[in-house]
């Protein structure tokens, strides 16, 4: 594949090798995030608790890219452009102390990302609503942050936006208060006390319904859970909860793993460019793969709804309380999650039928693939793309 440099002029695409893997020279103790949310321009504030990794500090590199900087503060004090580096894919600042705050703010535009990388919007300018996709690097099309796996933190998130056009405001996490602003104005906060990697963030502002059931886990944890559609596919959502229902008992009961937040959030998009996402507390859903409907689904339907569902939820500790070092590493969260998921599904219905149905998609989709020119190991030693790495094999 080509990259274009800031001048126009193409380049080969610079490969990402598993060799050169360094430790990060940063850590990341606490963010806290603030989004003033609109469909055409969102503000976001970020106020990064930064240690760093060695005594003598590094220069810090933070990825983003598509942002607009409005501002930047070190322990309070504003910098200028001098005090800085910016270009089309990092923010980096030098002679740094070992401990210290940085805060930006940046300007963002969700409706003009077509990407969808990061925040965007989900239908039409008038009725749809905003969400995330962060999953492998789409965070850094937020705001500027270390957007690898092996950086976790705790995030505390407040959105704020028109109460009217965005009735909804959800984030990871468990909520943290509410309430109304001027001028029509709310907002919402979310804290979440496990650290988790950038990838997993993720948010939902919009006019959605929801359908909603307690659960206590076998640890005696009372958790809420919410899933959410808009009003023309609420009604499809009931077949998804209880599949999740199913699938926390099964987890409960042969990996002895129980949730850990208060509520768990599943939302349906038809415009989305995964399957499904993990982000911890929040799953994001394409809406062919949490829809069921007795009229219209077919028995393989419901199947698949049950198996995604699952999957999904499975990922909140196998890829999320547990994760990856980077992305080389990406077959050890899906791959045993998608065992997971076969034997869940094995479970629930018939195991003969089940293995049957796996062989045939790796025959259908896997074989293939190793049989011709895109042929490669379950942890490749490089790639241009990361976006390339989800492939059948890797699964």
């Amino acid at each position: 594949m080509l990259q274009r440099d800031a001048d126009g002029a193409t380049t080969p695409a610079l490969k990402i090798r598993l060799g050169d893997y360094q430790a990060p020279t940063w850590r990341i103790a606490g963010v806290e995030l603030v989004f003033d949310l609109d469909i055409a321009s969102t503000e976001v504030y970020a106020r990064l608790e930064l240690e760093s990794a060695d005594a003598t500090p590094a220069p810090l590199r933070l990825d983003g890219e598509g942002l607009e900087l409005i501002e930047l503060r070190l322990d309070g004090k504003r910098l200028g452009p001098a005090d800085y580096h910016v270009d089309v894919h990092a923010l980096q600042l030098s002679k740094l102390p070992a401990r210290c705050v940085l805060e930006s703010r940046v300007r963002i535009r969700p409706q003009a990302n077509t990407a969808l990388e990061g925040l965007y919007l989900s239908g039409s300018a008038e009725r749809g609503f905003l969400l995330t996709q962060c999953e492998a690097q789409g965070f850094r099309h937020i705001t500027y942050f270390l957007d690898r796996p092996d950086v976790l933190t705790r995030y505390s998130v407040e959105l704020r936006a028109d109460a009217a056009r965005f009735p909804v405001l959800l984030a990871g996490g468990n909520a943290a208060g509410s309430g109304a602003l001027v001028d029509g104005r709310h907002w919402a906060r979310f804290d979440d006390p496990h650290p988790k990697p950038a990838y997993l963030f993720a948010l939902v502002a919009g006019r959605l319904q929801c359908i909603e059931q307690p659960y206590t886990t076998a640890e005696g944890r009372a958790v809420t859970l919410k899933l959410w559609a808009e009003a023309d596919a609420i009604a499809q959502c009931q077949y998804a909860l209880g599949a999740l229902q199913h699938a926390m008992r099964w987890d409960e009961r042969v990996y002895g793993r129980n949730y850990d937040l208060d509520v768990f959030h599943v939302v349906a998009t038809h415009d989305f460019n995964m399957g499904a996402m993990e982000n911890k507390g929040l799953n994001i859903f394409n809406a062919k793969y949490l829809l069921a409907d007795a009229d219209a689904t077919t028995d393989e339907g419901f199947r698949a709804v049950e198996a995604v569902v699952a999957h999904e939820y499975f990922h909140n500790w196998s890829g999320n309380r547990v994760t990856c070092r980077d992305w080389f590493q990406l077959s050890l969260k899906e791959g045993f999650t998608v065992f997971r998921e076969q034997s869940f599904s094995a479970d629930m219905h018939a195991h003969a039928l089940k293995r049957i149905e796996d062989v045939a998609t790796l025959r259908r989709a896997q074989f293939p693939e190793d049989a011709g020119p895109l042929a490669h190991p379950v942890r490749p030693a490089e790639y241009a793309e990361i976006n390339n790495f989800y492939t059948a094999t890797v699964y």
